[in-house]
């Protein structure tokens, strides 16, 4: 109730209602911005105050974490490698559908994605004969294509790396 009422408080209950319209659409997981490099990334990590923290972003199409420990002393700042993106990605494969377009390339497929009038959301298309995910991160105005992994047979379980 105490979160509830922060976020209300905060003027803030909009944007929760649209978060969690997102997560109901299986949109891809939220993200608070995203950059094209590492580089920028942390250089805008650097300049925040207060420091997201935990906040997920994107850096070239892969999911890190805003980690900042200050008990830790000066410098504590960290972005970190998430796997959400490939649970998304693996959970989106199982409940995709045929594809609304075939592509020979990806830059055909981005043009695509790019033209549309209004961005698709979780819609599978197919680059080259491999599916894709054409998505849209509303928060940021974001349109991507994930590869989505090879179906697993069914029955077969992952191997144990032991």
């Amino acid at each position: 109730m105490d979160a509830l009422q922060f976020i209300h408080d905060m003027g803030q209950s909009q944007l929760f209602r649209t978060y969690h319209q997102g997560i109901e659409e299986h949109e891809p997981p939220f993200v608070f911005a995203s950059f094209e490099t590492r580089a920028e990334a942390d250089a805008w990590l650097m300049a925040q105050t207060p420091v997201p923290d935990r906040a997920s972003v994107l850096v070239a199409g892969e999911y890190f974490t805003v980690m900042d420990l200050p008990e830790l002393g000066v410098g504590t700042r960290r972005l970190l490698s998430s796997p959400i993106l490939k649970f998304y990605l693996e959970d989106m494969r199982e409940k995709a559908g045929a594809p609304v377009a075939l592509f020979s390339t990806r830059e055909e497929a981005e043009t695509w994605l790019r033209e549309q009038p209004e961005p698709p959301r979780q819609v599978v298309v197919h680059v080259d004969g491999k599916p894709y995910l054409a998505a849209y991160h509303h928060r940021i105005q974001l349109r991507v294509l994930y590869p989505l992994p090879d179906a697993k047979p069914p029955g077969r379980r992952e191997e144990d790396p032991r």
